[in-house]
């Protein structure tokens, strides 16, 4: 039998990296213009732009996002060696360099044809799975003839038992490490990417976000915890999914714990998202209700997650041989 695939293509949101875009004269700084990309020319979208690339200034104008992707991807290719399936693993981004569009070109240029694509998202939704996929095709008709097929795992991961499976993990360190007593005065918390309630409802997102807070807790054996939303923009209350992580520490406050511990289930891996949102904001506010903060690690590169993206890629596989 023939192998089909050449390649794996990781594909995820992107995030500023040092330097200057030339964009505007006088630079604003890469996180400005990556902030702007995201947002576009939306309405209020200047000031949304102008907030949210001030969060990266607590970074050196920088997101960690490209770096830990990349040893991601460098970690599944090492993975992929050890099953006896040995192919390059490359990555792109959908708002930041390398661009799809820059790193396809790349794998043509190297003779590469034919990849098995990755979301680096486990939970669907319009602005993640289905855009990215636009993003590839867009990229691919851009480039004609030279071209590099995508092939995206059609997996779910979101209640994968080596995605929760580490999960579990990393929160049983941070309780055997932090919180070794007082723990029928905590709460485990766990977070994702708020979305608009109308593009919510058009798909399996919050569902799917609740399901793998119930698959870890029930490997944990914790029958109580919470689920929260980050990272919303400011808009009318029920516009974007709730409750917001902000109103769930105010509720626990107010019903006596000492302690919470967010797990932000809908990053794979660090960036201004959990650095910011979660480890400063939010930190800064429990801290200021008298609750202890403690932030579980992203799954990154955590053996368990990413065995589990190596044999999908070489099931995948193994199915397409022709």
């Amino acid at each position: 039998m023939t192998q089909k695939y050449d390649s794996v293509f990781l594909i995820g949101f992107g995030g500023p990296t040092k330097g200057c875009c030339r964009r505007y004269d006088e630079c604003p700084g890469e996180a400005f213009c990556y902030v702007e990309n995201i947002v576009g020319n939306r309405s209020g979208g200047r000031d949304r732009i102008e907030e949210v690339s001030e969060h990266y200034k607590h970074f050196n104008g920088v997101s960690p996002f490209v770096f830990f992707s990349q040893k991601q991807a460098g970690a599944l290719e090492l993975s992929l060696q050890e099953k006896g399936c040995a192919l390059p693993v490359f990555t792109g981004y959908r708002f930041w360099n390398p661009f799809v569009k820059d790193t396809l070109t790349e794998m043509a240029q190297n003779g590469l044809q034919r990849s098995v694509g990755i979301v680096l998202a486990p939970h669907k939704t319009k602005i993640s799975w289905d855009a990215y996929l636009n993003e590839v095709k867009k990229a691919n008709e851009e480039m004609a003839d030279q071209n590099v097929e995508i092939d995206f795992i059609p997996m779910d991961w979101f209640d994968n038992a080596g995605y929760v499976g580490s999960l579990a993990e990393l929160i049983k360190n941070t309780f055997d490490i932090s919180l070794k007593e007082n723990r029928d005065s905590t709460k485990l918390i766990f977070t994702a990417h708020s979305i608009p309630v109308s593009m919510a409802k058009d798909s399996t997102y919050e569902k799917d976000v609740r399901k793998t807070a119930s698959e870890i807790a029930k490997l944990l054996e914790i029958d109580s915890y919470e689920v929260a939303f980050q990272s919303s923009p400011n808009v009318p209350p029920g516009t974007w999914l709730e409750p917001d992580i902000i109103d769930v520490l105010d509720e626990n406050a107010r019903a006596g714990k000492k302690n919470v511990v967010v797990v932000p289930v809908g990053f794979i891996c660090d960036h201004v998202e959990v650095l910011y949102d979660l480890d400063f904001e939010s930190k800064e506010h429990a801290e200021s209700l008298g609750l202890r903060f403690f932030r579980v690690p992203t799954v990154g590169t955590h053996p368990r997650f990413i065995h589990m993206l190596a044999d999908s890629v070489s099931e995948f596989i193994s199915r397409e041989k022709v």
